[in-house]
């Protein structure tokens, strides 16, 4: 059947199909993060050993993205989404039934490899369908992502609470987002691949675009290490219990979505340059709250304000980079990325050896600085930045 006949669809539907993949993709790294309590109790691991447990998954994802960028300009996305998400599924069962700190970092190594091809394809999609819209609609995808992300921590509470086995939630997991990828990867937008002039797989972006991937270096280390930590800080912190602390996650996700959700009306009002700067304040105030006041009201408020402050910023940042002149949407994402993804590789380890060294409270404390480089960075963004612009597709078939 002609490949193209196939998939003529309203802007609407290919909406809707890419969004539905933001929540496959949220859904499954938040089942893996929601147990990780679980598994740190379970394998016996310090707070450094679980430090360098989670290097390995920003370690898969770095390795993969000159990959995954040469393959999105080869193949077409929805090719690499099918790819990245039944492969995530099935390393989501190894991390169920790895019963070592070393069969745990090479599941977890895979599971960032697959994270990669999964997310930035999905993003690939996201900007293309952007282009569709003369509204601002990118948070939107990302408020489904946080979406399922609560959804994921939601099911893990339930199965903390239950003690069912980590293996047996994950297979469950594994199995339902296998069967929604294969019936709804059809809903998707084919992109046909442009052609690139040949160039190295690892590029680093360009000058126009080195300060928006320092900010998404920003956020998405206060993101990942909200993630990985959130709920441990609340356990050891304020109050000793793994369901409550798994609540704390769960509230934080809670406001991240929020603030997604609503980010592109805020953003269409009050513009770019002033949500990312209230976003980064948010961060700062927000960790520096729960580090001064360590009770069981501020450290929620304190993870709310961060929830919010983390929720536009990243989302915002990709719409700007899949508007570049000088580079493809994937390879300008990809570059972006390369930088932002650094968050991920050094900041949540690096809170696990400060706390391992000091305390927590200062790794958080740490971490609430880079809410105030967002700050300083944003104030720097040239106003042009600052209003909307609808993308125009070169590349759909």
């Amino acid at each position: 059947m002609d490949e193209t006949a196939i998939n003529i669809k309203t802007p609407r539907q290919l909406r809707i199909g890419t969004a539905i993949f933001y929540f496959v993709s949220g859904f499954g790294f938040a089942t893996w993060a929601s147990r990780i309590p679980t598994i740190k109790h379970q394998l016996h691991l310090n707070d450094a050993q679980l430090g360098t447990v989670l290097f390995a998954i920003p370690i898969g994802l770095m390795f993969t993205m000159p990959i995954t960028n040469k393959l999105l300009n080869r193949y077409s996305s929805r090719s690499i989404i099918l790819f990245g998400t039944m492969l995530l599924c099935t390393i989501l069962v190894f991390i169920g039934f790895s019963n070592s700190m070393w069969q745990l970092m090479g599941a977890l190594f895979f599971f960032g490899c697959a994270r990669n091809l999964q997310t930035l394809s999905i993003n690939t999609q996201a900007v293309a369908v952007q282009g569709l819209y003369s509204k601002s609609i990118m948070a939107t995808f990302h408020g489904i992502w946080s979406m399922a992300g609560f959804a994921g921590a939601a099911v893990g509470l339930v199965m903390v609470y239950f003690n069912v086995a980590t293996a047996w939630h994950f297979i469950f997991v594994s199995i339902s987002l296998a069967v929604c990828t294969l019936f709804f990867i059809k809903t998707t937008l084919y992109i046909k691949p442009v052609k690139q002039v040949r160039k190295p797989m690892f590029s680093l972006p360009d000058k126009s675009l080195l300060k928006f991937s320092f900010i998404c270096f920003a956020s998405m280390a206060c993101e990942n290490t909200m993630y990985d930590w959130s709920a441990l800080y609340f356990q050891k912190q304020v109050y000793d219990n793994k369901t409550i602390a798994t609540a704390a996650f769960v509230i934080y996700l809670i406001a991240m979505t929020t603030g997604r959700f609503f980010g592109d009306k805020v953003v269409t009002k009050f513009g770019i340059n002033k949500v990312l700067k209230v976003s980064g304040v948010f961060i700062l105030c927000g960790l520096l709250l729960a580090v001064a006041l360590p009770y069981l009201v501020t450290v929620g408020l304190g993870f709310i304000l961060v929830g919010f402050g983390v929720s536009c910023i990243v989302p915002m940042i990709f719409s700007l980079a899949g508007k570049s002149k000088t580079m493809s949407s994937a390879s300008a994402l990809a570059s972006i990325s390369t930088v932002g993804y650094l968050g991920f590789v050094l900041v949540p380890p690096f809170v696990g050896f400060v706390a391992q060294a000091a305390s927590l409270r200062l790794s958080f404390a740490i971490i609430a600085l880079l809410g105030g480089l967002i700050v300083y960075l944003v104030s720097n963004i040239q106003e042009e930045q600052d209003q909307p612009e609808v993308m125009v597709i070169t590349d759909m078939e």
